[in-house]
């Protein structure tokens, strides 16, 4: 680090506490400053890290001071997202020394600039670690006052000086004691509470490692290229392997960090979470109790390594997570999960059907909660291996034995999965054809298609999705659509149509002598495009008929990663559209499906309900006011337990209501085709 930095850091780091309240100042006392400097072998990483992203990325950056600035907003906007670390002016200092000169750095394959930000973050944060433990100590707030306070502050300033910043500390603390008291706990144990989390976290920030540092400035770096490509270190990479196989005794659910939270990625078929249907995609945890009495331990910034040694376990323990569930946006008291460890179902993360009775016809209903495939059992041809593809197969011919007269695909949840298998699937429903086109960084596209002629099901057929549908549902609910071989009802689906790949970095010539692994690169390499040509980057797969859920849309989907690569178009794939579901047809089921979903009770009252939900959530702010506090929660409380949202919920009721709403619209569609085919058999007499 040039002498330069060291003075700014020294100069920041040394400015006046003397405009804190009294116990601010008493909380400050000076403490042993460590300062983190990268190891030798994140020096090494850092130069493959960027000789990876310059030559390997879909997208190809100039590497400039523009990159500079992006790469440094990024990485504080991680660090400090809530605005509750640094000042104004503090910030700008960092900019004027670190702004223009992390693309340099970068070039050089170097992050002391990055470790020198990290060493300014430590301080502030446990500058405010100490002044909460002292304000949580002493501080009697009155709760019968008008106060506010912003939960959602990425688009405010930062606080102009210490004093604005101490005021925010307050709030934040009294929406702490806000939470705590609607989790159930008295005055006593909420300071006690308090007090115990904010020495855990001081000693947490005590205990950065270099890793640390490396980590959160590598995560600013590569995702100022996309969303997706992220640098895994070499014990991270051993996680990432172990959650890709899925073979471990735990909870069933992928982790990934946002800020200082450890926040769930994705609900694993067969997994506790998933049957227990308690963890919700997007939840935050916030603490981690083993068994059912023990005391639950502050994961609040924990580096997700350590969240996730704590939540594994032996096959038929218990663990307990306290989490903000992501339903409430941030708002209202964190609840408590309790899950009983177990290994992984695989017959639970199988397709499923069932049939639904609607105006006298059977709707069969497909539920694919994945694209899986036993890979290793395909390469050996063991005969037998898993593979959606096959259990769609099975399933469908059960349902055509059955007679049924309409089928949807339940596609909600749906991350994706094989890409083999999204195409598969969809040459069960359609004639040979080209299904999904994927374009490369150089310019080259291939085309995947289903060369099968044969089609298992072509009788009236919807594909329901919502926001976490995603990747290869995407591909599937897009070919579908395409084709005119069905109706896709839900909502907008998550938006990622991008190819990543895992790339190992390696030295030249290391075989010869035994040095540190550098860790993993995870790319974006190429991007995914419908046959018609737009890609579903960015905007996803727009339903033909919109049936909104409970997950909150505008904090989920590729559009709110200000990174993620842009929606583009290229040529159009060559295809013959089926046309058995034409623009005419989905008007006339548009009109069916309002006015029959008017007269709905319960549909409507989950609508109002949902509109609330809505409304609540659009709000930035909180009233720290114990009546409006309680109210609200109450509100969110009542919604939660009514469809099926809250932790003692044994299945999703708005679920079911959108499923049997989406049978209802098939059904109206088997009676479409029903009447369109007896108008042709009427007419082609009169031609002869």
């Amino acid at each position: 680090m040039c002498r330069k930095s060291l003075l700014l850091i020294v100069v920041l780091m040394g400015s006046a506490v003397s405009v804190f309240a009294k116990n601010t100042a008493q909380s400050s006392q000076s403490v042993a400053v460590v300062t983190l400097v990268p190891t030798a072998a994140q020096e090494e990483a850092a130069k493959y890290i960027s000789q990876s992203l310059r030559q390997n990325h879909y997208r190809k950056i100039a590497v400039n001071d523009s990159l500079s600035q992006q790469i440094f907003n990024r990485y504080i906007d991680n660090l400090d997202g809530a605005k509750s670390y640094f000042v104004a002016s503090e910030v700008e200092s960092l900019r004027k020394i670190y702004g223009n000169r992390l693309d340099d750095e970068f070039l050089s394959g170097k992050s002391t600039s990055g470790f020198a930000i990290y060493n300014f973050f430590l301080k502030r944060a446990k500058e405010k670690m100490r002044f909460m433990k002292a304000t949580a100590d002493t501080i009697h707030f009155n709760f019968s006052v008008h106060d506010v306070l912003d939960i959602e502050r990425k688009s405010d300033p930062w606080p102009a000086d210490r004093r604005q910043l101490a005021d925010v500390w307050r709030k934040e603390l009294k929406y702490q004691w806000l939470n705590l008291k609607y989790s159930g706990e008295q005055s006593k144990t909420i300071r006690e509470s308090l007090e115990k989390s904010f020495i855990n976290r001081l000693n947490l920030l005590n205990r950065q490692k270099p890793d640390d540092a490396f980590q959160a400035y590598t995560y600013a770096l590569t995702t100022s290229f996309d969303p997706h490509t992220s640098y895994f270190s070499p014990a991270e990479y051993e996680n990432f392997q172990i959650d890709m196989s899925r073979s471990l005794e735990g909870i069933g659910a992928k982790l990934q960090t946002e800020g200082e939270y450890t926040v769930v990625n994705e609900i694993i078929p067969g997994g506790p979470a998933y049957k227990g249907n308690v963890l919700k995609k997007g939840d935050k945890i916030i603490a981690v109790g083993q068994g059912r009495t023990a005391e639950m331990a502050d994961v609040s910034g924990l580096r997700i390594n350590d969240v996730v040694k704590l939540i594994r376990g032996k096959k038929g323990t218990i663990v307990r997570l306290k989490v903000y569930p992501a339903s409430q946006s941030g708002r209202g008291p964190a609840k408590i999960v309790q899950l009983q460890r177990e290994k992984i179902d695989l017959e639970e993360q199988a397709a499923k059907k069932s049939i639904l009775q609607q105006n006298g016809q059977k709707i069969g209903v497909i539920t694919i909660p994945s694209f899986y495939l036993d890979f290793e059992g395909q390469q050996q041809n063991t005969g037998n291996y898993t593979s959606t593809t096959r259990d769609v197969t099975r399933i469908l011919n059960e349902l055509n034995a059955e007679h049924v007269e309409g089928v949807v695909i339940d596609l909600r949840d749906n991350g994706g999965g094989s890409l083999e298998e999204a195409v598969n699937v969809t040459g069960l429903f359609i004639a040979a054809g080209p299904v999904v086109q994927i374009s490369n960084s150089t310019g080259g596209k291939m085309v995947l298609r289903d060369e099968d002629r044969q089609v298992l099901y072509s009788g009236p057929l919807a594909v329901l999705v919502n926001r976490y549908s995603a990747s290869a549902s995407e591909i599937f609910a897009a070919a579908i659509q395409d084709y005119g071989r069905g109706l896709i009802i839900g909502e907008r689906t998550f938006g990622k149509g991008t190819v990543q790949s895992i790339i190992k970095l390696e030295r030249p010539f290391s075989f010869f002598v035994k040095k540190p692994e550098l860790g993993q690169i995870k790319l974006t390499i190429a991007k995914f495009y419908r046959i018609s040509g737009g890609s579903t980057q960015h905007k996803g797969v727009m339903p033909d008929i919109i049936m909104p859920s409970m997950i909150d849309t505008s904090a989920v989907g590729e559009d709110t990663y200000s990174s993620s690569l842009p929606w583009s178009t290229i040529s159009r794939s060559f295809y013959r559209p089926t046309a058995e579901v034409t623009t005419e047809d989905i008007s006339v089921l548009r009109q069916k499906q309002q006015e029959r979903s008017s007269k709905n009770r319960q549909y409507q009252a989950y609508l109002s309900d949902l509109n609330t939900l809505h409304q609540i959530r659009k709000r930035k702010n909180v009233m720290l006011q114990d009546s409006s506090f309680k109210a609200e929660i109450e509100t969110i409380k009542k919604i939660e337990g009514q469809w099926g949202q809250d932790q003692d919920s044994t299945k999703t009721l708005h679920k079911d209501l959108l499923l049997n709403q989406s049978a209802a619209v098939v059904s109206d569609l088997v009676e479409l085709k029903a009447v369109q085919r007896q108008t042709v058999t009427r007419v082609v007499p009169s031609l002869n």
